[in-house]
């Protein structure tokens, strides 16, 4: 193999040239543009596998951040999901080193209370990450802190892509404008090349489809799917608007607030917050989506524009085939929830590298590599359906519809509730299900006590039930603050 082509651009192609320009030195790598295709520019965050593509790059935080009015994101912080009394708001943090010291008094205190005793377990109360958020604290700590916490970011989107293009650039990927109108192929269904509107010709060895949702090349392959997830998860839409920062001081963090068919997020840039409003079309219109958006903002207008995006939640049966691979949202899309389509970008070309290399540089592993990233949609889509499942709103027939979805969760799922039910030790059984592939341990105790998914009748603690240090985790989380200035935007 010695030409790949890359058709598609924005966050997704630039970030799929970069990789395989690190990856394969000696092949010519070009993408193709096209200049009719809108980028999406929406899904401004990630999660810290995004430092982990810079660090790959050797690109500092002070060269890229600025470029792209980036800002630190420690966790999300999650607004009336619940409805149950301490547990309105909680924190999920991204897990770190330093949580260890006092993690265990939050596993401790959240088992115990889903078996009905009293004892405080909301997720936000135990992590270092929640309080330099709330304080509105810069997450990296005075040299004189030997101690680190992981963290993502929040970005332009749009500025991101370009920035990645003019590093791909840098480091010799070929770009070429054009719209392509159609695919040659093999009689074995090989791509060949692909045509452009001017009736160019660009062939090559391997072809990378970033496309979008069009899919203009995977789905011209035989036997390529589309595996609906819209039974499980409602939202097909999102309305954004841009609205001012409130002040120089920011928390890091993204805020998903539950509203009343989906939810809003904020995202604060340095130069703006990112606002927008996930819901299902099922429930409500575009303009009515609009307005309680605004209504939710308190503006009556916006200096920026409102843009109106929708989308089908899924993934393909197959991400790689003969000499095809897809990426982003050609293989398929998971509501932003979570902040996960960096990452799924990232695994799929980085697990697909490795495939590619291992096999020598053939479809050995293909089957084995459409496996595992299946695998990993259908695990992120999971823990993000609980999130729904988990609700107590009843305030709107959509999230009544949701909290039904409880009894049609995966089976892994269900059994993990059972066990949190029961008294079992969550770690060792999100072990044995496999779920800590998808999200690490800590995880999946912040959106099951985060949510308030405890005995509504509790029983005050008995001298048997060793109270686990409420007082020493505040403590803890006090002189560990202490060591990290303000977080201000210059």
């Amino acid at each position: 193999m010695k030409n790949i082509i890359i058709v598609g651009g924005g966050t997704s192609g630039w970030m799929t040239a970069n990789i395989l320009a690190y990856s394969f030195k000696d092949m010519n790598i070009t993408l193709v543009e096209s200049p009719e295709v809108p980028i999406i520019g929406v899904g401004e965050g990630s999660t810290p596998a995004l430092r982990n593509f810079f660090d790959l790059l050797n690109i500092q935080e002070d060269e890229w951040m600025p470029e792209c009015n980036a800002t630190y994101k420690t966790g999300i912080r999650f607004n009336n999901w619940s409805t149950v009394k301490d547990y309105e708001s909680y924190f999920h943090s991204f897990p770190s080193t330093i949580d260890q010291h006092i993690q265990n008094n939050f596993f401790y205190n959240a088992q115990l209370r889903a078996t009905g005793i009293d004892l405080p377990a909301n997720p936000s109360s135990f992590y270092l990450a929640a309080k330099i958020s709330e304080q509105k604290k810069l997450p990296i700590a005075n040299e004189n802190f030997p101690f680190e916490i992981d963290y993502a970011y929040h970005f332009d989107a749009g500025l991101l892509g370009k920035y990645l293009k003019k590093i791909a650039m840098r480091n010799g990927v070929n770009y070429k404008v054009g719209h392509v109108k159609d695919t040659e192929l093999s009689k074995d269904y090989d791509i060949k090349a692909v045509l452009l509107k001017d009736n160019q010709e660009i062939a090559g060895d391997f072809f990378i489809d970033c496309s979008g949702f069009k899919g203009l090349l995977i789905n011209k392959l035989p036997h390529i799917e589309f595996i609906s997830y819209q039974d499980e998860l409602y939202n097909d839409s999102a309305v954004a608007i841009s609205t001012h920062l409130d002040s120089d001081a920011i928390g890091a963090q993204t805020e998903a607030t539950a509203l009343k068919y989906g939810w809003a997020w904020k995202i604060p840039l340095t130069n703006r917050n990112g606002n927008g409003y996930v819901y299902s079309s099922r429930y409500i219109n575009k303009d009515q989506a609009e307005q309680e958006l605004k209504e939710h903002l308190n503006v009556t207008s916006s200096e920026r524009e409102v843009r109106h995006l929708s989308f089908k939640l899924g993934r393909k049966n197959k991400h790689w085939k003969n000499n095809c691979l897809a990426v982003g949202l050609s293989q398929g899309f998971i509501e932003p929830l979570e902040a996960t389509a960096l990452l799924l970008i990232q695994q799929t070309v980085g697990k697909f590298v490795d495939a590619y290399q291992q096999g020598g540089f053939t479809n050995k592993y293909q089957e084995r590599f459409n496996h595992q990233i299946n695998s990993d949609f259908d695990g992120i889509k999971d823990y993000i359906v609980l999130h729904y499942a988990l609700n107590s709103r009843e305030d709107s027939e959509y999230w009544k519809s949701n909290s039904k979805n409880l009894r049609n969760i995966a089976p892994r799922l269900q059994k993990l509730l059972q066990g949190w039910k029961s008294g079992s030790d969550i770690s060792q059984l999100a072990l044995k299900l496999g779920l800590q592939e998808y999200y690490p341990i800590p995880s999946w105790y912040a959106i099951l006590a985060g949510h308030g998914y405890f005995p509504i009748k509790l029983k005050l603690p008995s001298d048997k039930h060793q109270v686990q240090g409420l007082d020493k985790s505040r403590e803890f989380l006090r002189r560990s603050l202490l060591n990290y200035p303000k977080y201000l935007i210059k």
